[in-house]
């Protein structure tokens, strides 16, 4: 309830008089009186309060209107202008097209919603499937549901490298695109910035990582097998150990099919540590190509004033 009545407001002052001037057995009462359940908004202190100052300071329990005629800025002209500038540039925030227009973002912001009807859709960047791939995809979704009802203790670790880039360039929450209708438009754009590259796994048990690829001097450097083959020994090994896990043999490892993980060297140590439960390229369970939907890694970083912070966001998993 947003739109408090006469009604609401002298029901509140009474009960604040009767009450001893509590605000907490107004809202209490209010709550009652009204039915309300208990979900569903009282009046805040401050507006009960306010209120209350209102009816005795001016003998009026309703804030009145300015004497005048209403202005408003939105006349049809100005409703017109904002539609040819988004059809000009619909992929142009509100905000730059009320700078330019010399309006307020409010009032473009109304005129958009409630006068032209659009909506800011936000821009997906997604990978492209070639003609192969979706039966590739279908084939590992039903081996994966057979393994798992054969296996209903069988855990799945998948794992991943991302690209953090450290300036705004690559902030996707910038991507609207506003139109009447989802225009389904894919952004392309060649992503160049400095970056950090982190590695992360996740299981049942929780999480493995966040693992960063960079040299003696803390710098990024690019994954190649030599340097994936170092992280699977030196950290991804000692971890799970850590994890303690009562039986191995129903561990099973993803990996994409990226060039580092596929190398002939880089197979023979993963397939050492899960020996047939390898779900990747070129593994005991073929990982289809360009789907990366289909693992449950999903990162997120932040930078902080000395390093980078790492947030790893889950979803429910049922694997």
């Amino acid at each position: 309830m947003e739109q408090w009545t006469v009604e609401h407001r002298m029901f509140a002052y009474d009960a604040y008089v009767q009450n001893g001037e509590s605000v907490t057995a107004v809202q209490r009462l209010f709550r009652v009186h009204f039915n309300l359940g208990r979900r569903d908004t009282v009046p805040s202190r401050n507006t009960i309060l306010r209120w209350i100052h209102s009816l005795r300071t001016t003998g009026s329990i309703v804030k009145k209107k300015p004497p005048g005629p209403n202005k408003t800025v939105r006349t049809p002209e100005n409703i017109e202008r904002v539609r040819q500038a988004l059809i000009r540039s619909p992929g142009r925030s509100a905000r730059r097209h009320a700078r330019e227009r010399r309006l307020s973002r409010e009032s473009v912001r109304t005129i958009l919603q409630k006068d032209l009807k659009f909506h800011p859709y936000k821009m997906c960047v997604v990978q492209e499937l070639r003609a192969t791939d979706y039966e590739q995809r279908e084939d590992f979704a039903i081996r994966m549901q057979v393994l798992l009802e054969e296996n209903e203790n069988a855990i799945i670790i998948m794992s991943d490298e991302a690209h953090f880039h450290l300036s705004g360039e690559v902030n996707k929450q910038n991507l609207r695109y506003w139109a009447s209708e989802n225009p389904l438009h894919i952004h392309e754009k060649p992503l160049h910035s400095e970056r950090v590259t982190v590695w992360c796994a996740i299981g049942i048990f929780g999480i493995i990582g966040p693992y960063f690829f960079e040299d003696e001097n803390g710098a990024n450097v690019t994954v190649n097998a030599e340097r994936y083959i170092h992280m699977l020994n030196t950290f991804l090994r000692p971890q799970m150990k850590r994890q303690r896990l009562h039986n191995m043999q129903n561990v099973y490892f993803q990996q994409d099919g990226a060039t580092p993980h596929t190398a002939r060297l880089s197979m023979d140590v993963v397939r050492r540590m899960f020996p047939g439960r390898v779900i990747s390229r070129f593994g005991d369970i073929p990982w289809p190509p360009r789907s990366p939907d289909l693992t449950t890694c999903d990162f997120f970083c932040g930078d902080t004033s000395n390093h980078m912070s790492i947030l790893t966001n889950l979803a429910p998993c049922p694997i």
